[in-house]
């Protein structure tokens, strides 16, 4: 290499910079990960019952059937997923991901029957 006629590389330039999101995710997976039979036991309950309520604001909710059963549904599978995932042992990254799109989900069904 002493009489290369090539530059060196320095990969300074190559480090992107994730967005805070990314790293609000990351730290949230890891606090998961490492106590994840206590944290799914938690969750379990937690979006359970956030599941439940967005399926009772639906039902008295003066919306379309066929809207308000598709919703319902989705509600259901959501909640149902993650429960299952938990079940299943499912690597810890995709459980963690199928908990925040349940919870977000029905959270986004209240949030929307209410206003």
């Amino acid at each position: 290499m002493k009489h290369s006629s090539t530059i060196p590389m320095t990969h300074s330039g190559t480090d992107q910079k994730s967005s805070k999101l990314k790293k609000f995710h990351k730290h949230l997976f890891l606090e998961f990960k490492k106590g994840q039979m206590g944290y799914a036991t938690i969750a379990i309950i937690g979006q359970s019952c956030l599941g439940s309520a967005a399926a009772m604001v639906l039902l008295i909710s003066e919306m379309a059937m066929i809207p308000k059963m598709v919703l319902l549904f989705f509600v259901t599978i959501f909640c149902m997923a993650f429960n299952g995932a938990v079940l299943a042992q499912l690597k810890p990254l995709t459980t963690f991901n199928i908990l925040i799109l349940s919870v977000a989900f029905s959270t986004l069904v209240i949030l929307f029957q209410i206003i």
